[in-house]
Parts: C-alpha cells; sequence; structure tokens
C-alpha cells in the first residue's frame, strides 16, 4: 500500500501533535527557582507586594490540530512563574484567559 503524500503529512502532523500533548511541560524552559513560585487565589495576596501583570501566550493550536487545555494552561502555568523569578516575585495569582493559549497573571512578592 502506497501512502500519498498528503496522508504522509497528515501523519507527521498527527505524531508531532501527540508528541507536543505528551511533552506539553517540556515546551516551556524552567528558570532556576520557578518552581518555588506559588499559584494563590486573589484572596491570599492581600498582604503581599505586587510586582505587575503580564499577559502570556504559548501555541493552543498546530494547523488542524488543538492542543488539549490542560497541556495549553500547564505552559502558560510554568511561563507566568518564569515571569515572576525574572520580576523578583513569589507567587503568581491567574488573570483572566483573554483567548485560548492566552492568560494574564499577576506576579507578587510575598515572603
Amino acid at each position: 500500500m502506497q501512502f500519498s503524500k498528503k496522508m504522509m503529512g497528515l501523519a507527521a502532523l498527527g505524531l508531532l501533535a501527540a508528541s507536543l500533548s505528551g511533552c506539553a511541560s517540556k515546551l516551556i524552559g524552567e528558570r532556576i527557582g520557578a518552581d518555588q513560585v506559588v499559584l494563590a487565589k486573589e484572596s491570599e495576596v492581600a498582604n503581599c507586594k505586587s510586582l505587575g501583570r503580564s499577559t502570556l501566550s504559548v501555541l493552543s493550536t498546530l494547523g488542524p490540530i488543538t492542543r488539549s487545555a490542560e497541556a495549553v494552561e500547564d505552559n502558560l502555568l510554568q511561563m507566568a512563574r518564569n515571569e515572576a523569578i525574572d520580576k523578583g516575585g513569589d507567587t503568581v495569582v491567574k488573570g483572566n484567559s483573554l483567548e485560548y493559549g492566552k492568560r494574564s497573571f499577576e506576579v507578587f512578592k510575598c515572603k
């Protein structure tokens, strides 16, 4: 049985999408110390210093394939933790999701 170029391309795209969803956390590098950054609720940061808000975005689709919501959110959270390290923070609070693959986070210094 011979595969057409189109079928081979679709198969390759499917394999790539499967690998992206399987290793979602590997797509975004982790800054040193980012694993110590806490995800908190807005009510938990009343006594913390705000270091600013960031709107982050990650790859949510690959051609006709949509990445899983869990993988997208994991990547967004990793980026937010990295951003907290860059800003000298230790806590992040999820903000609004502007569209699939985009979310705002506020960074705080609580300790």
